[in-house]
């Protein structure tokens, strides 16, 4: 596992346009993962494809900051305000595996400060917390049953605070939209959540815990638009941006 670096290393992708964006999506890789396989699975490739006005920063927020639970400040404090105050309108956060539970987890902790998150075959907790959860009959029905306390014994707290979270009545958070393979691992889990989500917000493909999978569902969200900003503002030599 890499070293908790004093600042996390961001590896930057700006968008197509001459002037920049007022979009940032933030990638998030799984717990082993490096911000290079998000380019080698043509993720910031993609949007450019599509016509997405944004830019992209992909965040080393590998298993280490998330083993000190330093995660959510650290994406807080580094990317998310540091962006607003460059100027970025609108922020969306892109995360696989461990990084989708950080990603649900800034919506919960902080969805204000967002506008949307995708979340790839998220990480959702122990086994023993998502068996729970379906041994209740579901969510809602484990948090009815008052199972949703904290564990003092559990060391990923993060988990149970997401299901307790999305499966709160009336809570407001920004857009989330799921997407996992039919095969993956964590398909129950992910089947389970889904029940918290809008229908059109929940996308599966054939396969597993994998790229081939996340890249498919990728490229179907932005071929169904989201993420879709402005045209390109095109300026004449010596101008300003409006």
């Amino acid at each position: 596992m890499p070293p908790v670096l004093a600042k996390m290393d961001l590896l930057r992708y700006p968008g197509p346009c001459p002037v920049r964006s007022d979009t940032l999506v933030v990638m998030l890789p799984g717990a082993y993962s490096r911000p290079p396989e998000f380019v080698a699975a043509g993720f910031p490739q993609a949007l450019r494809e599509h016509a997405v006005n944004a830019d992209t920063v992909i965040v080393d927020s590998h298993f280490g900051y998330y083993t000190d639970r330093s995660v959510l400040r650290r994406l807080r404090e580094e990317v998310v305000l540091p962006a607003r105050a460059e100027g970025y309108r609108r922020i969306w956060l892109v995360g696989i595996s461990l990084g989708g539970m950080g990603a649900l987890g800034y919506a919960v902790r902080h969805g204000d400060e967002i506008d949307g998150v995708l979340a790839l075959a998220p990480y959702l907790g122990p086994r023993r917390l998502t068996q729970q959860v379906d041994d209740a009959g579901g969510p809602r029905a484990w948090r009815a049953a008052g199972l949703d306390a904290d564990d003092p014994d559990d060391s990923e707290e993060l988990g149970r605070e997401l299901w307790r979270a999305f499966a709160t009545p009336g809570a407001v958070r920004p857009p989330v939209h799921l997407g996992y393979g039919l095969d993956d691992r964590f398909a129950s889990a992910h089947g389970r959540f889904a029940e918290l989500l809008l229908p059109d917000r929940v996308s599966t493909a054939p396969g597993g815990h994998d790229w081939p999978v996340w890249r498919a569902l990728w490229q179907q969200w932005l071929s169904l638009g989201l993420l879709a900003d402005s045209r390109c503002v095109h300026v004449a030599p010596g101008k300003e941006a409006p």
